[in-house]
C-alpha cells in the first residue's frame, strides 16, 4: 500500500484512536503486523508504531514463535477495565 510518508508524531498521535481498531482485529486471534495493516488498510509502517506502542502499554503481546515469514503474532492481553 503506498501512501504518502507523514510525520512521526502525527502516526504516533492517532494511536488511541487506532488501539480499538486494531484490538477489534485481533478477537479472532493473534495477527502479524502485515496482517493487522491489511485489515485496517494502513501502511505497515504506521501500523508498526501503534502495535509497537500498544505492546508498551500492556494491550497486546508478541507470541514466542516467528511465522515462516519471520514475522511475530500479536494478541490482545486481557486488562481489567477500572
Amino acid at each position: 500500500m503506498s501512501a504518502p510518508n507523514r510525520e512521526i508524531r502525527e502516526i504516533v498521535r492517532e494511536e488511541p484512536y487506532m488501539r480499538s481498531r486494531i484490538l477489534k482485529l485481533l478477537e479472532s486471534g493473534p495477527l502479524t503486523i502485515p496482517e493487522i495493516a491489511d485489515g485496517l488498510g494502513a501502511p505497515t509502517s504506521e501500523v508498526t508504531f501503534w502495535v509497537m506502542g500498544m505492546r508498551k502499554y500492556g494491550y497486546v503481546r508478541e507470541e514466542k514463535e516467528v511465522t515462516d515469514e519471520g514475522y511475530y503474532r500479536y494478541q490482545a492481553i486481557e486488562r481489567e477495565i477500572g
